[in-house]
């Protein structure tokens, strides 16, 4: 069988620990016999970012902004204890917060369902795509301790030199702490549209939730955004589409969401897109089986696992010990890059080769075989634990049969 051509690259961002062998097996198992995989490789690993003091980072997303579809592998955030492992010079930023705010993308994160194994919610039986806001709150955050007796004051000084002030609280009685938020208009509504738009391209339904009736101001500017640019630019195209966009306090959206079926998209500001994501992950099953991709205003896209490097599992690697890491969301990474480069591109072959990949990924966990975090989940009767390489070449065995 002759390989798939690609027209135009993708971005490939390489990166760290188990999750990078697992990439490299991905392409050698998976990919490289059936296309001819063109790409433009970054090393995003660890020891690449430290060499080139990040610069690696900034130039991956540029070739994104290039080419327009961007696939990348799990990277490590260094905290302390990683400053001597990788003999750091400092301790760099976060890549993906790097990409996010080069590219003003909003994440949409998804779960991957499979037979066999029920959300802990078991009404849910659509998917809740969780939309984040990938911009300021508290990851952009001000913070100060403030001594007894002290007094907090927020002051905003106009491009003239005036000054507003707003009391935060008068310290007299007590020690305490202090944060400043904040976002910007431009920020909310790339945002708001990149929601509209991705549910249009879904043909889901949106929500968005936030707590306006306390946060008076802030949250409030939030859904003023989202209701001025859906009315003035959306609504129609909901109406012909057959899908809703609804408004409700963030509270209210909890309860409604435990009580749904799922099938819609879930657009949540920057803090609680991260903690909501990660509910409805665990919720449905296992971090493991969650796509992400960041998707920008402009139409650029990059891929990407939702979850980390399995940093203990690669440990058991480096000992030469066998391992059972859960692989779908790195496949299912690649998918969603290739199909993407292939609709783009006009290439339908390359569409094909993604859907066959991720039914044969899902085809051959419904049959039984799994990785172990999944067999500890799964209800079939007939399953069998196999280890992460294992996975991947019955995962390869399924899709020659598509192919």
């Amino acid at each position: 069988m002759s390989k798939i051509e690609m027209k135009t690259p993708l971005v490939e961002m390489d990166g760290d620990e188990m999750t990078r062998v697992i990439w490299q097996w991905i392409k050698d198992i998976l990919l490289e016999p059936y296309i001819d995989l063109k790409t433009e490789y970054y090393d995003l690993g660890l020891v690449k970012r430290n060499e080139t003091n990040d610069q690696v980072t900034i130039d991956s997303a540029e070739a994104t902004k290039k080419y327009g579809v961007a696939v990348k592998c799990a990277t490590i955030t260094p905290n302390a204890a990683r400053m001597p492992e990788y003999n750091l010079k400092e301790m760099w930023k976060s890549p993906n917060g790097t990409i996010r705010a080069m590219l003003d993308g909003t994440v949409f994160r998804t779960p991957i369902l499979v037979k066999g194994i029920t959300p802990y919610i078991p009404t849910w039986t659509e998917p809740i795509t969780i939309a984040r806001h990938a911009y300021g709150d508290v990851y952009k955050n001000v913070e100060m301790q403030v001594p007894k007796g002290a007094k907090a004051e927020l002051v905003m000084t106009d491009k003239d030199g005036n000054k507003t002030s707003e009391t935060i609280l008068d310290f007299k009685d007590s020690s305490g702490i202090i944060q400043g938020l904040h976002n910007r208009d431009d920020s909310i509504a790339s945002f708001t549209k990149a929601c509209f738009n991705y549910a249009l391209d879904m043909k889901k339904d949106l929500w968005f939730a936030t707590k306006d009736t306390i946060s008076k101001k802030y949250d409030h500017r939030f859904k003023d955004i989202f209701a001025e640019i859906f009315e003035a630019e959306y609504k129609e195209k909901f109406d012909a589409a057959g899908i809703e966009y609804f408004y409700t306090l963030i509270d209210d959206a909890v309860a409604r969401v435990i009580r749904s079926n799922g099938g819609y998209i879930w657009a949540c500001k920057n803090y609680d897109g991260d903690v909501m994501s990660d509910m409805v992950a665990t919720a449905y099953g296992s971090l493991a089986m969650m796509t992400s991709v960041l998707v920008s205003p402009d139409g650029i896209y990059e891929y990407e696992a939702a979850h980390g490097t399995v940093q203990r599992h690669y440990y058991k690697h480096q000992k030469g010990e066998e391992t059972s890491t859960n692989s779908v969301a790195t496949i299912f990474a690649w998918t969603g890059a290739l199909r993407k480069r292939g609709e783009l591109d006009g290439t339908p072959e390359l569409v094909k080769f993604a859907d066959n990949l991720e039914k044969a990924t899902i085809d051959t966990i419904e049959s039984g075989i799994m990785t172990g975090d999944l067999y500890l989940l799964s209800k079939l009767e007939n399953k069998k634990k196999v280890n992460t390489k294992e996975f991947l070449e019955a995962v390869n065995d399924t899709l020659s049969k598509l192919m």
